[in-house]
């Protein structure tokens, strides 16, 4: 091929061109405008005037930012949740019943181990507020016995020192109630609620002083009450904790209620029970409560109508010459209901049951069907929540906030709090082992009331759990009119003699039944899925911009693939110019002959990257000794005329002429 042919290839192979291979980002901008779907990009290209162009190219970028909006609030909505209600009429299995006394221990029992408490509680309400004559049931009054002055007389009162605050000066000092004289209060003072509502303000104020007594440091908290009431009931609640938690658990357990003691009639769907239908268990605070359909039953009880007919029925006695009186503030009895795998927390969800009322409650089932992450904070079985449980039952959030408090009972207190089942290896806390065991417990429950401990962020709520929403009524019972004969047989039945009948403020009667049959379950399904979502893009994609998933692609291929391209292919060239040029330099001042290092002869020769375009390749000047093909000049002799058969041939000539 001769150097024309090659300057022709050359020229070809080099023109510019458009499309996704154009040089330029405007070229290739210019190209995707007149060749796209989405009609707001060719308007701006195909339109006259500037105004028309501007106003499309707000157009195109407002339906843009659009798209990108309700794009962004359809992902972000993605992880959302459609709840459905699903009532159903079907029989019902009958939840688990647990029962308890408030009163935890016969006072007749426990009153030797409580007697040196008992005789300073008495002497604390007489000097506070001159109370001398403090008397309960008569039956009890002879058998307290009288604790002598000395050193039991100040044995708790020097551990929790009891003090009254005047109302003008609850910062500065306070009495001290053990020695009549006032002293400096150091410390946080803490103000407790109180559960007694004062129409006028009290002159004084009763509270106890926590220390914390490590050899080194004497860091106090004082607790104030409004109310003495409270301020005496916390003070002997703490030291009643320490005493009962020296006791050894079996003998508790018998110093509590047994069942035969407690149940005195029971009923189940019209069909008689008796106390071997409730499994027992030892509740730190309450003594023996009893469960009825609890796990421990082969089968679960169901009932298959509705009403109070068919319910549970049970007359309780909780004899309420037995209770303790700086304790328990009220008479009856506590009942939970809950699942048979859950632990009843009594003090918390508890109801109270009146003496000498007839309470029925009414159930109403559901059952709540939760979705896990990422819908929700839920737990399906607290596997994934860091908190082991010291509870043999399934998962409950208020199972996982007593077990967080407890281990931080026994990391930081090294003891467990009575009121609640301990962990393994871990003790219950009493002063003898564990003198500061008061002042941590108060510290650490503030600090848990803050959520400064960090259960409440850890714990989380179950997924699948089965509610019990109740109505609660009450009459009197018995009635004035069948008082008499019902005590009486009540009274027989239970084996008393006739010297000890039956109180009605000693009974309680207890009715728990569904109101209906009627089970409702609220279930979380996904209100998105991936198809919808997609269909959703495409939605927004049509309306906006009448453009499919197909120019979408295109997009993609056009603003990143092509475009990253070209600028790719332009740093490449600025880079092997630079290159090239530093080449010259070097070859010049190695050898001063720029020609032997270009390898081009023709002094014309110009080394130039970028590519040549049509106009400049037809500037190019000719190599010397080069062809060019080009139209040949006409030959002007060819235009004569000539005479017709100049030259014939020899058989046609004139044999006369010579």
């Amino acid at each position: 091929m001769d150097s024309g042919e090659k300057i022709k290839a050359k020229i070809k192979r080099n023109l510019t061109v458009t499309g996704p291979q154009a040089p330029s980002i405007k070229e290739l901008m210019r190209w995707y405008c007149l060749n796209t779907n989405t009609h707001g990009c060719r308007r701006i290209v195909v339109s006259r005037g500037r105004l028309r162009r501007l106003i499309w190219i707000i157009f195109t970028l407002v339906a843009v930012g659009l798209i990108l909006w309700q794009c962004a609030l359809l992902v972000l909505s993605f992880y959302t949740v459609s709840v459905s209600v699903k009532v159903r009429f079907q029989k019902l299995d009958f939840p688990a019943v647990t029962i308890c006394n408030i009163n935890p221990y016969k006072y007749s029992v426990v009153k030797d181990l409580l007697a040196g408490l008992d005789q300073e509680t008495k002497n604390a309400l007489k000097n506070l507020y001159g109370l001398s004559n403090i008397k309960s049931r008569k039956r009890r009054e002879a058998d307290v016995p009288q604790s002598t002055e000395g050193d039991s007389h100040s044995k708790f009162l020097n551990i929790l020192p009891l003090m009254v605050f005047e109302s003008d000066d609850t910062t500065t000092e306070a009495t001290d109630l053990l020695t009549g004289r006032k002293r400096k209060v150091s410390g946080t003072i803490i103000q407790k609620a109180s559960d007694v509502m004062h129409v006028q303000e009290t002159k004084k104020t009763v509270g106890f002083q926590m220390c914390e007594k490590n050899g080194t440091s004497n860091d106090c908290a004082t607790y104030t009450f409004n109310s003495g009431v409270n301020a005496i009931r916390e003070w002997y609640k703490l030291h009643y904790m320490n005493i009962m938690a020296q006791v050894p658990l079996e003998k508790k357990i018998n110093m509590s209620y047994s069942a035969e003691e407690l149940m005195v009639t029971c009923f189940f769907d019209g069909v008689s029970c008796d106390p071997r239908n409730f499994h027992r268990f030892h509740h730190p605070m309450y003594g023996n409560c009893y469960t009825f359909n609890g796990a421990t039953n082969e089968t679960i009880l169901s009932t298959s109508m509705g009403g109070s007919e068919y319910g549970l029925q049970v007359v309780l006695y909780v004899d309420e010459e037995e209770y303790n009186p700086f304790l328990i503030s009220s008479t009856g009895a506590k009942v939970v209901i809950h699942r048979q795998d859950e632990y009843p927390f009594i003090e918390d969800i508890g109801t109270e049951i009146e003496t000498a009322m007839a309470t029925s409650i009414g159930m109403h089932l559901t059952e709540s069907f939760k979705l896990s992450e990422p819908y929700s904070q839920c737990t399906k079985d607290g596997s994934d929540v860091p908190i082991k449980s010291i509870y043999n039952a399934t998962y409950s959030l208020q199972m996982c906030l007593h077990s967080c408090f407890q281990r931080h009972m026994s990391e930081k207190c090294h003891c467990a709090q009575y009121s609640q089942p301990a962990p393994e290896n871990v003790s219950y806390c009493n002063y003898q082992k564990h003198p500061n065991w008061m002042y941590c417990y108060y510290k650490l429950h503030q600090a848990f009331v803050r959520e400064e401990l960090g259960c409440q962020a850890i714990c989380r709520e179950s997924c699948n759990f089965k509610e019990w929403s109740l109505t609660t009524s009450l009459a009197q019972w018995p009635s004035d009119i069948s008082e008499n004969w019902m005590l009486d047989v009540l009274t027989w039945d239970q084996g008393h003699k006739e010297n000890k009948r039956l109180n009605k403020t000693d009974l309680a009667k207890l009715l728990i039944f569904y109101k209906d049959l009627n089970q409702r379950s609220i279930i979380e399904s996904p209100a998105n899925s991936i198809e919808i979502l997609l269909s959703n893009f495409g939605g927004q994609l049509g309306l906006w911009m009448s453009c499919s998933v197909v120019c979408v692609l295109e997009i993609i291929e056009v603003f990143f693939v092509d475009s990253f391209s070209i600028i790719a292919r332009r740093c490449w060239q600025k880079t092997k110019k630079r290159w090239a040029q530093r080449k010259i330099q070097q070859g010049q001042s190695s050898s001063g002959n720029p020609a032997d290092l270009t390898g081009c002869d023709n002094p014309t020769c110009v080394l130039d990257d970028d590519l040549p375009t049509f106009n400049t390749a037809l500037q190019l000047p000719q190599a010397p000794g080069s062809h060019v093909p080009g139209t040949p000049p006409p030959k002007y002799n060819t235009l004569h005329i000539e005479r017709a058969f100049s030259n014939q041939l020899q058989d046609t000539e004139d044999p006369e002429k010579p």
